[in-house]
């Protein structure tokens, strides 16, 4: 049989073609509608907790003048360390990630509970200064800012061991004050110690010696677990310390001691906890359980209030928000604090603070609310997190719309997935993106994820299976991956995606042309709840893309 030369160059022409390159994924008109289980409706002259809904975990806030500062643990989120601003305590809008460089800290190798833990921000002489420790990077560091909005500086690392430091002013002399090892060899399981030592803010560095303030917590005898996260202020001659105690999950609860000497000794409050809930009916309506981290605040009228985390389950010790920041004016009796008396539930509303009425921000952080991010400009704003540091890009923002341009997949520690996303703010929830995808290659895949972990997470979208472009949901629980329903779904038209999130259940809707349309219903969503996947963080949702 004779072949023709035309067919034999054709031939050879697509031989030597390269293969059909993969566009990346385009995403555009990101939109989020989260509604609370509870009911709460605050009045005039009223607010409403939780003040920051959603992941928003172990609150610090100082005041400077008449203006308040908030930052908030993010672990292996990047950017990291938020900080919201306020005039009123209630209304808070962020202002800057203080992680926002990939030369500050490096996350790779960590997993999302990993890395910075518990920030403090304070000020003193123009400078304001976070204090926080990286958990599987080098321990505990200093970054400051001459604007809180930043930029904020590379690490000064400190040379002691634990987590959860804190700068405590004495005048122009600062003091770290953070849990550490006691000073003899551990008794149980969770057995810490409070310690303090100077710091030489003007050289950066820890001079003269620990002195350990608080062994094991409130009475070693009953074994308290996990003294954290100290503060400490001044007040009327004495010096207070307050701190966590008890483990950030139902047995969670902020404690009290005072001393006449910033070195001690620290004497524990009689009526110790000063908040917890883990004295309450945990079927109680519209539980908000797991209270503490507390840091106290003095306004310039001089009313005390504190910040602290909490979480609101929508069923048992279920949620997948994780922990949420809330809000409650401290009480003195007798010398002492008490932000919630024994056996009293968190109130959801409550009377606001005396200070000038500040209007709402443009993205709301509390109650019932909505927002649409039509990716304008040419950055992501800084809600959007990703999970490690990235050293090279892996996205863009043009025209309307995030391209993810390389995308790794979620579970190697080694590597920065080929994702970004939002804080699930609410238990009810509609979260939607619009995805234009064509898959080359079986396994590809670019759409909706939602992570509470590298080990515990889903995706919703297009992806290709057997050289046809279908619409996929898996989920991965405990790093096992399953296909979960899947349609074939072929040509070029993009597609919106929406998870429809309703407590610990989802549904998982399309639109394709004309016509909404459900891929699954009722799928069991407590895989990204903190019970079942661990960890200290909340889920995140947003577009993912994967290139195998």
């Amino acid at each position: 049989m004779k072949i023709s030369t035309m067919v034999v160059a054709a031939m050879l022409a697509s031989a030597a073609a390269p293969a059909l390159a993969q566009a990346p994924a385009r995403f555009s008109d990101f939109r989020y509608v989260g509604h609370a289980m509870e009911s709460a409706r605050p009045g005039p002259g009223e607010y409403r907790n939780p003040i920051l809904s959603g992941y928003y975990p172990d609150p610090s806030v100082t005041r400077v003048g008449n203006d308040y500062y908030l930052v908030l643990s993010s672990f292996a989120h990047y950017p990291g360390l938020p900080i919201f601003h306020s005039k009123d305590l209630v209304h808070w809008t962020q202002i800057a990630n203080a992680i926002d460089r990939p030369s500050q800290l490096d996350f790779t190798g960590m997993r999302t509970s990993q890395a910075v833990f518990a920030p403090d921000i304070s000020y003193h002489a123009g400078t304001y200064y976070i204090v926080n420790t990286c958990v599987g990077c080098r321990g505990n560091f200093v970054i400051t800012a001459k604007d809180p909005r930043g930029p904020w500086s590379d690490p000064i690392w400190l040379p002691f061991e634990g987590i959860d430091p804190s700068i405590t002013w004495e005048g122009d002399r600062a003091y770290i004050v953070n849990n550490r090892a006691p000073d003899e060899p551990p008794r149980y399981d969770g057995h810490r110690a409070i310690w303090i030592q100077e710091y030489d803010w003007r050289a950066g560095k820890m001079v003269g010696p620990s002195t350990q303030l608080i062994n094991g917590g409130v009475d070693i005898a009953r074994k308290p677990v996990w003294i954290e996260g100290p503060h400490i202020f001044r007040k009327d001659g004495w010096y207070y310390l307050t701190a966590a105690e008890g483990g950030t999950s139902v047995n969670h609860s902020q404690v009290v001691f005072r001393s006449k000497e910033l070195r001690g000794p620290y004497l524990p409050f009689a009526g110790n906890p000063i908040l917890t809930q883990r004295d309450l009916d945990p079927k109680r309506p519209d539980p908000v359980t797991s209270t503490g981290h507390a840091t106290l605040v003095q306004t310039q009228k001089g009313d005390w209030w504190a910040t602290f985390l909490g979480v609101r389950p929508y069923a048992d010790d279920f949620y997948n928000t994780g922990r949420e920041t809330f809000l409650l004016p401290v009480t003195w009796a007798d010398g002492w604090p008490m932000i919630l008396p024994h056996g009293t539930p968190v109130p959801l509303v409550g009377k606001a603070p005396n200070l000038p009425t500040q209007a709402a921000p443009a993205l709301p952080t509390s109650g019932d609310f909505r927002y649409v991010d039509n990716f304008a400009g040419n950055r992501l704003s800084m809600q959007w997190v990703g999970i490690r540091t990235p050293k090279t890009p892996f996205y863009k923002v043009e025209r309307g719309a995030l391209v993810i341009t390389r995308g790794a997949p979620l579970g190697d520690l080694q590597q920065v997935p080929g994702f970004v996303g939002r804080r699930q703010q609410h238990a009810n929830a509609d979260i939607s993106v619009t995805v234009r995808y064509t898959p080359v290659k079986d396994g590809d895949r670019a759409g909706l994820a939602a992570v509470q972990s590298d080990q515990n997470h889903l995706f919703f979208g297009l992806t290709r299976r057997a050289g046809t472009r279908t619409l996929a949901l898996y989920t991965t629980i405990k790093g096992a991956e399953q296909l979960v329903a899947s349609t074939p779904l072929p040509g070029t038209a993009p597609v919106t995606l929406t998870l429809v999130l309703r407590g610990g259940k989802i549904r998982f809707d399309y639109r394709a042309g004309s016509g909404l349309k459900t891929l699954k219903y009722d799928v069991d969503g407590r895989f990204l709840s903190t019970h079942e996947a661990g960890g200290f963080v909340g889920t995140i949702i947003g577009p993912m893309a994967v290139t195998r």
